[in-house]
């Protein structure tokens, strides 16, 4: 990461990068207020991650960022689930995508629902590890 915001230390590729000033919680802070569900997704995703590379993980009041030196992917909660989102330089065609696919520039933004930890098979390890990988060091 290039750069920590002064007022609220959190991280960005770019120095002095646009974003809402809003500091990042601790991960306790942050579970300690949503769906019980949240965290053994987090951790299942997370899991796999820790043997694809450094992770720096923001979490925010409205989800957590994941992040190399940008964003992604992002796990957002839900009333039923928890969504992840994720960036590619490609469109993925699967019946798992959950919303439809946004192009970012040049890469495309995807949403999977995740209900349980069971959710993060095969399909989403493999679309995290290329969002990661794919994303700029």
């Amino acid at each position: 990461m290039a750069w920590t915001c002064p007022r609220c230390q959190r991280r960005f590729r770019r120095p002095g990068q646009g974003h809402e000033c809003t500091p990042a919680m601790t991960l306790e802070e942050y579970f300690s207020t949503g769906p019980e569900r949240e965290r053994p997704i987090f951790e299942a995703v997370m899991a796999h991650l820790d043997s694809v590379g450094d992770v720096h993980v923001e979490p925010l009041s409205v989800g957590i960022y994941l992040k190399r030196s940008q964003t992604f992917a992002v796990l957002t909660p839900m009333t039923r689930w928890v969504a992840l989102g994720f960036s590619l330089p490609h469109r993925v065609e699967s019946r798992r995508i959950a919303r439809k696919v946004e192009p970012a520039g040049a890469r495309y933004w995807h949403t999977v629902n995740l209900r349980t930890a069971d959710d993060v098979d095969a399909d989403v390890r493999d679309w995290v590890t290329e969002a990661y990988l794919s994303s700029p060091e």
